[in-house]
Parts: C-alpha cells; sequence; structure tokens
C-alpha cells in the first residue's frame, strides 16, 4: 500500500477537540471533502454509530475509526494529529488519544480496507514515528512522514 494512493496533506488536520465525538466529526467532515466519498452526511453517522459499537482505540495514543459503505467509491483516509488529549476514546490502555486515521472504503474493497487497517497498525507500533507525527506542525510534514516511510 502507498499512502499517496489514499491520503492528501489535504486531508491532514490538528483539531483541538478533548472529546471522541468532535474530534471524528471533525475528522469525517475533511475526510467527506475527497472525491470518493459522495455522501458526507452517511459517513459522519456511520463513523459515529461504529465508534459506539466498539472503540476504534488500538492504545498507544491512536485511534483508527474506519467504515465501508455504499457511497465511497474508492479507499480513501483523513489523518488527524490532535493537539490535545482525547480521554474518552475508552482505549484498551487507558492512553489518551492524540493520532486518528480516519478510513473509508467502498463495500467491494474488503482486502483493501484491511490491508489499509494493518498498514497503519503496523506503521504506528514505531514509537518514535508517533513522536515525529506529534511534534509535526502542518499537514505536508504530516504527509512527508509517511511518503518517505513509503520509500524505506
Amino acid at each position: 500500500m502507498l499512502i499517496r494512493n489514499v491520503l492528501t496533506p489535504e486531508r491532514i488536520i490538528f483539531p483541538n477537540h478533548p472529546h471522541k465525538r468532535d474530534a471524528l466529526v471533525a475528522l469525517a467532515e475533511t475526510l467527506a471533502t475527497a472525491p470518493q466519498v459522495k455522501s458526507r452526511a452517511e459517513l459522519v453517522s456511520e463513523i459515529l454509530r461504529r465508534e459506539e459499537l466498539m472503540s476504534t482505540a488500538i492504545g498507544r495514543g491512536i485511534a483508527i475509526p474506519h467504515v465501508r459503505l455504499s457511497s465511497v467509491t474508492d479507499l480513501v483516509v483523513a489523518v488527524g494529529i490532535s493537539q490535545c488529549d482525547i480521554v474518552d476514546f475508552a482505549s484498551f490502555d487507558d492512553s489518551p488519544v492524540r493520532i486518528l486515521f480516519m478510513i473509508a472504503s467502498a463495500y467491494n474493497q474488503h482486502a483493501y480496507y484491511l490491508q489499509t487497517l494493518s498498514y497503519f497498525s503496523s506503521k504506528l507500533k514505531n514509537a518514535d514515528l508517533r513522536e515525529t507525527l506529534l511534534q509535526a506542525k502542518d499537514p505536508q510534514t504530516v504527509y512527508d512522514i509517511f511518503a518517505k516511510s513509503d520509500e524505506a
């Protein structure tokens, strides 16, 4: 998987919301600007519904909210580097979330969807990478960090 195929700097934000719902809505609205997303309302509501079923926080300050929708034509990603701790994500390790990767894909992209989830989960095990992301000050820097890791 190559980051440039699923992410653009325009879909990287730095929200300042201490509550999960607000951070998820901000990131979903950003993701909805992608041409692959045909219904902003469906994306926002389904992301929130998915999160109600089970937290997408995977520990180490990371959450990967994700959905598959008929109104999405191709897999797309948005990234949020939170400016504050999001304390109500109910992470299994009780750490507040600061890094969010939101993934939306079409229903027929199950394998690609799982591959993308795995890609981000694997990359973000690296503590140096997480710290570098948290120190980033602009979307292009975050994008470049991932583009560079694709080349490595």
